[in-house]
């Protein structure tokens, strides 16, 4: 691609976002002035503006921002690469917008992100993060349609990007969450007697991430959670972010399960469509299918918590598949794996196969500091990119960080962590060039809400 060509696409996705912004500024403007007699009903420093109308219903807007320093070092004398990796971003910018009409029975969510980073910081992502719209079918039972953070991944990865104990997400997030999925999702809420609740969840996507725009590979995903918490539910959406900054007067614990199943995925692990695509003879598309399941706890009492995450993956691979299409749109008909022929093999081993756990735990002063660690570690299956060199073959995390809050909440705060990444045989840097020893990675965050 020429300079000028990359310009001009540079160019054109900044318009895009220009836009977008313009659109939510005046989709605020509309629905403000469409509210009758609207009136400010509240606003809480890190939770957003509440507007409410003349009858039941109410909007909120939030939004942050998350300036982030990174520095990675690494341990090998010998290593002949760049040396230190330093670099300045904006990790996060999102605007949301929430409204509900409990008379109704309607709820609704449409949040963008202006930095072009995903969730978990590896990979581009768009700018419609959030949009869905929900029923209270029942009492204890809510039906969401559209595009969300989906239920049945990893505990960490429905918390709110804002209120996260430590600088980024952890490892076991991004190697397996699917992240945002487009589809129906339900949940319940059920009080199972002496202050114990059940939180079943269901749900059924497209199985390939966020909205799709062109082609829908394969079948659709079928998946489920199921949540119990033994001592009542927690405050302030306690469940939905980490740090214990209401001190819980009495201890507060959610512990779950989950499954999912997608039918004919074309990706690493369900977060896009066409990445990876292969054929029968017939040069019919032949996709393999991806299951995952996990367990995961969080407990929270007096400023102390604990999160504790298991996630593992599979696949099955079809007898069909004869053609691979390379990125370039050619067909090819190679499937080699150590110098032989072998479809199965080659397939698994650009999917994210096997399994790893995060375990974590802070405490949050009375002076609004908080002393966080954090374990994680991952175990590739022998075929699973996992493997990869460049990205992964990075076994174990451990991670050290503090954290100021500027008030009892999420308004403003200043994180800052430290990580030992422990590299498997065979690892190199983002230009290939070979690591035979360990990484330092130095992270740095401050975060603004309104």
């Amino acid at each position: 691609m020429s300079p000028s060509t990359n310009l001009f696409h540079k160019l054109m996705n900044a318009s895009a976002h220009i836009k977008w912004f313009y659109l939510l500024l005046a989709l605020c403007g509309v629905i403000s002035t469409s509210a009758q007699n609207s009136r400010l009903n509240a606003y809480t420093f890190g939770e957003g503006l509440s507007l409410t109308g003349k009858s039941d219903y109410t909007m909120t807007l939030r939004g942050y921002i998350q300036p982030n320093y990174e520095a990675k070092l690494y341990t090998d004398d010998s290593y002949s690469g760049e040396g230190a990796i330093n670099r300045f971003r904006l990790r996060r910018f999102r605007l949301r917008l929430t409204g509900d009409s409990p008379n109704q029975k309607v709820e609704y969510r449409l949040q963008l992100d202006f930095s072009g980073t995903s969730e978990t910081g590896e990979e581009d992502a768009g700018l419609l993060f959030d949009a869905w719209i929900g029923y209270q079918l029942t009492k204890n039972i809510k039906i969401k349609f559209g595009q969300m953070a989906t239920p049945t991944d990893n505990r960490e990865l429905r918390m709110g990007s804002q209120t996260l104990q430590l600088v980024e997400r952890s490892r076991v997030t991004s190697a397996f969450a699917s992240i945002r999925e487009f589809g129906i999702f339900a949940e319940g809420r059920f009080r199972t007697g002496g202050g114990t609740y059940l939180k079943p969840y269901f749900t059924l996507t497209n199985g390939d991430g966020v909205n799709v725009y062109s082609n829908d590979r394969g079948g659709l995903k079928v998946g489920g959670r199921l949540d119990f918490l033994p001592f009542g539910l927690f405050t302030n959406y306690g469940q939905f972010r980490q740090a214990d900054l209401v001190r819980e007067l009495s201890p507060k614990l959610v512990i779950g399960g989950y499954y999912n199943h997608n039918s004919g995925m074309s990706s690493r692990r369900g977060r896009s469509s066409g990445d990876i695509i292969y054929l029968d003879e017939t040069g019919n598309e032949s996709l393999p299918n991806y299951s995952k399941f996990g367990v995961d706890f969080m407990l929270k009492y007096r400023g102390f918590s604990v999160l504790g995450e298991f996630a593992a993956s599979a696949a099955t691979v079809p007898v069909g598949i004869a053609q691979r299409v390379r990125n370039n749109g050619t067909i090819a008909t190679s499937f080699d794996v150590d110098g032989m022929r072998d479809v199965e093999n080659y397939v698994k081993g650009r999917m994210m196969l096997g399994k790893g756990y995060n375990i974590q735990m802070g405490y949050v002063f009375k002076n609004l500091i908080s002393i966080d660690a954090r374990y994680a570690h991952l175990d590739a299956d022998r075929h699973s990119f996992l493997n990869n060199g460049t990205f992964y073959n990075r076994p174990n995390y451990y991670t050290l960080g503090a954290t100021k809050y500027f008030s009892r909440g999420y308004g403003f705060k200043i994180q800052a962590s430290i990580t030992y990444v422990e590299l498997g045989e065979g690892s190199n840097d983002i230009t290939s060039t070979p690591i035979e020893g360990n990484e330092w990675i130095f992270r740095t965050l401050a975060t603004f809400s309104f």
